[in-house]
């Protein structure tokens, strides 16, 4: 037996507190009956929100190393490949957040709208580690600068932490290991890029606990119980 509005979320219909709120306007029904709140459900119990059905899946948790040239969509109307044509599974996942076209590294893809809400919401500051090439020779003052916070486009960007790794005189390139728990758009890209160290690669290598140390380009795995209960204690 789980709770209603917990089960509303994890369907993907809205947040878990949207859903207490559906219930108490008495906009959802279990087994044709007005729900009250803290009512709790199992898999018999038939639920409608604002006269629609909701399908409950079983929930799937995968973790991809992301390869580059990939949407990261459920579907394109290009027709171009998506992370989710990358999982075996007939269950309707979807991309928890986004890596751009040509960033690689780590996403999780799931069908629990819940833990996705919980992940990519800012307050709950999930950390994302990305390894960064760069144009150029990173210096000090430009780690200095960006940890500080810049902003760019009306936004202020601040990562929470920015490391030196190392420079490559002969390529005259920089990398380096940038740390954030916001989640603006090619945000990576316009910290270096403000600087004058435009990105050649980039890759997110972890999500929080979570690393694609294991995983090729492309190749993915099952999240086991564990991870997922951790991944809800970030909250």
């Amino acid at each position: 037996m789980e709770r209603l509005q917990k089960v509303i979320a994890q369907a993907g219909i809205c947040s878990r507190r949207k859903a207490e709120e559906l219930i108490t306007e008495g906009k959802v029904k279990v087994n044709n009956e007005v729900a009250t709140l803290g009512m709790k459900v199992d898999s018999k119990d038939i639920i409608s929100v604002d006269g629609k059905l909701i399908r409950r899946e079983e929930k799937e948790y995968y973790l991809l190393n992301k390869p580059r040239g990939v949407i990261s969509a459920s579907s394109d109307d290009k027709g171009r490949k998506t992370v989710v044509d990358l999982i075996d599974t007939n269950k309707r996942i979807y991309p928890v957040g986004r890596l751009d076209y040509d960033t690689t590294g780590a996403l999780i893809l799931t069908n629990d709208g819940e833990l996705a809400n919980l992940l990519t919401h800012p307050k709950n500051e999930i950390l994302k580690s990305y390894y960064v090439k760069m144009e150029g020779k990173l210096t000090g003052e430009d780690i200095h600068t960006l940890e500080r916070g810049i902003k760019v486009d009306g936004e202020v960007l601040r990562p929470d932490k920015v490391k030196f790794r190392k420079y490559d005189s002969s390529s005259n390139v920089s990398f380096a290991t940038v740390i954030l728990h916001e989640g603006h758009n090619h945000e990576v890209k316009k910290l270096f890029e403000f600087v004058n160290h435009p990105v050649i690669k980039l890759k997110r290598e972890s999500i929080d606990f979570l690393t694609i140390n294991d995983l090729k380009s492309g190749e993915y795995r099952r999240l086991n119980p564990k991870e997922v209960q951790k991944l809800y204690n970030l909250k």
